[in-house]
Protein backbone atom coordinates (compact mmCIF):
# COMPACT_ATOMS: atom_id res chain seq x y z
CA UNK A 1 0.00 0.00 0.00
CA UNK A 2 2.78 2.72 1.13
CA UNK A 3 5.77 3.09 2.93
CA UNK A 4 4.13 4.81 6.25
CA UNK A 5 0.81 2.31 6.15
CA UNK A 6 0.44 -1.83 6.18
CA UNK A 7 -2.50 -2.90 6.18
CA UNK A 8 -2.94 -6.51 7.91
CA UNK A 9 -5.15 -9.23 7.13
CA UNK A 10 -6.66 -12.44 8.64
CA UNK A 11 -6.10 -15.91 7.43
CA UNK A 12 -9.35 -15.43 5.18
CA UNK A 13 -8.22 -12.05 3.90
CA UNK A 14 -10.61 -9.77 6.25
CA UNK A 15 -9.04 -6.58 6.92
CA UNK A 16 -8.59 -6.45 10.74
CA UNK A 17 -5.95 -3.10 11.43
CA UNK A 18 -3.28 -1.54 9.86
CA UNK A 19 0.35 -0.79 11.15
CA UNK A 20 1.69 2.77 10.90
CA UNK A 21 5.24 3.88 11.22
CA UNK A 22 6.01 6.56 13.98
CA UNK A 23 6.32 9.42 11.39
CA UNK A 24 2.55 8.47 10.10
CA UNK A 25 1.14 8.25 13.33
CA UNK A 26 2.54 11.50 14.73
CA UNK A 27 0.80 13.36 12.04
CA UNK A 28 -2.71 11.70 11.95
CA UNK A 29 -3.15 10.84 15.78
CA UNK A 30 -4.95 13.72 16.93
CA UNK A 31 -7.44 13.14 14.08
CA UNK A 32 -7.95 9.32 15.21
CA UNK A 33 -7.96 10.12 18.44
CA UNK A 34 -10.83 12.84 17.78
CA UNK A 35 -12.67 10.42 15.44
CA UNK A 36 -12.63 7.57 17.45
CA UNK A 37 -13.41 9.84 20.92
CA UNK A 38 -10.96 8.75 22.64
CA UNK A 39 -10.12 10.63 25.45
CA UNK A 40 -6.28 10.98 27.11
CA UNK A 41 -6.97 10.74 30.56
CA UNK A 42 -3.29 10.19 32.34
CA UNK A 43 -4.08 8.18 35.38
CA UNK A 44 -0.90 7.64 37.27
CA UNK A 45 -1.04 5.59 40.37
CA UNK A 46 0.96 6.20 43.12
CA UNK A 47 2.89 3.32 44.44
CA UNK A 48 3.24 2.55 48.09
CA UNK A 49 5.83 4.59 49.90
CA UNK A 50 8.93 1.63 50.48
CA UNK A 51 8.32 1.74 54.39
CA UNK A 52 10.39 -1.49 54.54
CA UNK A 53 13.17 0.02 52.72
CA UNK A 54 13.14 3.09 55.41
CA UNK A 55 13.05 0.47 58.03
CA UNK A 56 16.05 -1.29 56.98
CA UNK A 57 18.06 1.44 56.57
CA UNK A 58 17.23 2.69 60.17
CA UNK A 59 17.78 -0.43 61.49
CA UNK A 60 21.40 -0.71 60.12
CA UNK A 61 21.96 3.22 60.60
CA UNK A 62 25.91 3.40 61.22
CA UNK A 63 26.15 7.57 61.04
CA UNK A 64 27.33 9.20 64.15
CA UNK A 65 24.37 11.76 64.14
CA UNK A 66 21.05 10.61 65.02
CA UNK A 67 18.59 9.51 62.70
CA UNK A 68 16.99 12.49 61.20
CA UNK A 69 12.86 12.56 59.92
CA UNK A 70 12.84 16.69 59.37
CA UNK A 71 11.91 17.16 55.49
CA UNK A 72 12.32 21.01 54.12
CA UNK A 73 11.20 21.75 50.34
CA UNK A 74 13.01 24.83 49.08
CA UNK A 75 10.88 25.40 46.02
CA UNK A 76 7.84 26.17 47.94
CA UNK A 77 9.13 26.66 52.23
CA UNK A 78 7.27 23.35 52.90
CA UNK A 79 8.32 21.79 55.66
CA UNK A 80 7.83 19.14 58.83
CA UNK A 81 9.66 17.78 61.47
CA UNK A 82 9.23 14.30 61.12
CA UNK A 83 7.85 13.38 57.84
CA UNK A 84 6.44 9.70 58.72
CA UNK A 85 3.75 11.41 61.46
CA UNK A 86 2.40 14.01 59.28
CA UNK A 87 -1.75 13.03 58.16
CA UNK A 88 -1.49 14.05 54.81
CA UNK A 89 1.76 13.45 54.11
CA UNK A 90 3.55 16.93 53.67
CA UNK A 91 6.10 14.49 51.85
CA UNK A 92 5.90 11.21 50.55
CA UNK A 93 8.66 8.55 50.62
CA UNK A 94 10.00 7.65 47.12
CA UNK A 95 12.90 5.98 47.77
CA UNK A 96 15.64 4.75 50.50
CA UNK A 97 18.14 2.45 50.22
CA UNK A 98 21.46 1.25 52.65
CA UNK A 99 23.77 3.38 51.43
CA UNK A 100 22.05 6.42 52.83
CA UNK A 101 20.01 8.02 49.55
CA UNK A 102 17.04 8.98 50.66
CA UNK A 103 14.61 10.56 48.58
CA UNK A 104 10.38 13.03 48.93
CA UNK A 105 8.21 14.42 46.80
CA UNK A 106 7.24 17.29 48.34
CA UNK A 107 3.03 17.13 48.08
CA UNK A 108 2.61 20.86 47.83
CA UNK A 109 4.70 21.20 44.55
CA UNK A 110 5.86 17.95 43.77
CA UNK A 111 9.69 18.61 43.55
CA UNK A 112 11.76 15.84 44.57
CA UNK A 113 13.80 16.16 48.07
CA UNK A 114 16.65 13.99 47.91
CA UNK A 115 18.60 13.47 51.45
CA UNK A 116 22.29 12.08 50.86
CA UNK A 117 23.48 10.78 54.49
CA UNK A 118 27.68 11.15 54.27
CA UNK A 119 29.38 9.53 57.40
CA UNK A 120 29.97 13.24 58.60
CA UNK A 121 27.09 15.50 56.94
CA UNK A 122 23.70 15.42 55.46
CA UNK A 123 23.28 17.06 51.63
CA UNK A 124 20.48 17.94 50.50
CA UNK A 125 19.18 18.49 47.01
CA UNK A 126 15.62 19.46 46.02
CA UNK A 127 14.93 19.32 42.48
CA UNK A 128 11.30 21.62 40.99
CA UNK A 129 8.81 19.32 39.49
CA UNK A 130 9.04 19.73 35.82
CA UNK A 131 5.69 19.35 33.65
CA UNK A 132 7.34 19.89 30.65
CA UNK A 133 9.97 16.61 30.65
CA UNK A 134 13.42 16.61 28.33
CA UNK A 135 12.78 14.32 25.77
CA UNK A 136 16.32 13.31 25.45
CA UNK A 137 16.08 11.88 29.31
CA UNK A 138 12.77 9.85 28.86
CA UNK A 139 13.31 6.37 28.37
CA UNK A 140 11.19 4.81 25.02
CA UNK A 141 10.34 1.22 25.14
Amino acid sequence: MSDQINELFDKDGNLIGALLTAEAWSSVRDQVMNALGVRETPTVEEKPEPLADWEMLTQYWDFPYPVDMDVACEHCGSKTENWSEDEPRLFRLSSANLAGLVAFKCMNCRAKVVKKHFKDEIVTECTPYLEEKITSKEGRY
